[in-house]
């Protein structure tokens, strides 16, 4: 596998700066921000100079850009952030060859009206599954177009909240394009070591097929998202179950800082080497 991390843990307002940081600190991939152009993270035009600063970036580091950030609120109660979300998604999707990747990360959204990632009871209704359906039409369109591939992350305060969910949003459109961004540590928050191996294991044998890219990331036993390595998560377990698939994409981390992303990285390399011995 590529490590990766999120391009945006660094500061920079150039590729150059960012990528050439990610690569200091011992990466070969980033999951890149427009932001790290500096850019709205959401932009609504990429100019070509601005996405062959990126591609050009990458060749002179070394580090690849294994995807881009487009994730906006699929089920914004708001229609008109919503459409503006799509528009910003429609121009990250034409200049993605450009920038030197095919996927796109989205984000399934929440029914919260200010917080895209915060948790609402209303996520798990019938109405918030048609209303991401009806976007997730309307992206498919835009990805055929521009030839690319959406990487759906199941995030507990999402719509698409669990491996289940995941399964059955590609079973509804049974389409290649979409994508599963895999990220154990979104697949519980409090829950015995036990538990934990069993839904890692349950959720890749169900979304195996479909996993583009993994993250990486970790809990507190009090549920709190902390760096790789640095929680409960059993990273030798996650990775090994993860080979088996036959995956052997980018795994990228984030939620860290950029004075932890050395040591991050040397706990991760370190635990794909074990796993690869276990496997």
């Amino acid at each position: 596998m590529k490590l990766g991390i999120f391009a945006r843990t660094f500061a920079g307002a150039t590729p150059q700066e960012v990528l050439s940081s990610a690569r200091r600190a011992g990466y070969e991939a980033v999951q890149y921000n427009m932001a790290c152009s500096g850019l709205s993270p959401l932009p609504l035009e990429i100019g070509d100079e601005t996405a062959e600063a990126v591609y050009i970036a990458s060749v002179k580091t070394g580090v690849a850009i294994a995807a881009v950030s487009a994730t906006y609120n699929m089920v914004d109660p708001n229609l008109s952030k919503r459409e503006e979300g799509r528009r910003s998604f429609a121009a990250i999707a034409q200049s993605a060859h450009r920038l030197g990747t095919s996927l796109l990360a989205v984000c399934t959204g929440s029914c919260d009206p200010h917080d895209q990632w915060r948790y609402h009871p209303d996520n798990s209704g019938a109405e918030a599954w048609r209303e991401m359906c009806k976007e997730f039409e309307l992206l498919l369109v835009v990805a055929d177009k521009y030839d690319i591939m959406l990487g759906v992350e199941p995030e507990l305060a999402n719509v698409v909240h669990s491996a289940q969910r995941a399964r059955e949003l590609i079973d509804t459109f049974r389409d290649k394009r979409i994508r599963i961004i895999f990220d154990a540590a979104n697949l519980f928050e409090v829950d015995s070591p036990q538990r934990r191996r069993l839904l890692v294991e349950s959720a890749i044998a169900l979304l195996g097929d479909r996993i583009s890219l993994a993250h990486a990331k970790d809990r507190l036993t009090n549920g709190r998202v902390v760096a790789a390595g640095t929680g409960v998560l059993d990273y030798r377990h996650f990775l090994t179950v993860l080979r088996r698939t036959g995956f052997n994409g980018p795994l990228i981390t984030h939620s860290l800082a950029a004075n932890e992303a050395a040591t991050v990285a040397a706990f991760l390399k370190a635990e794909l080497g074990l796993a690869e011995i276990s496997t």
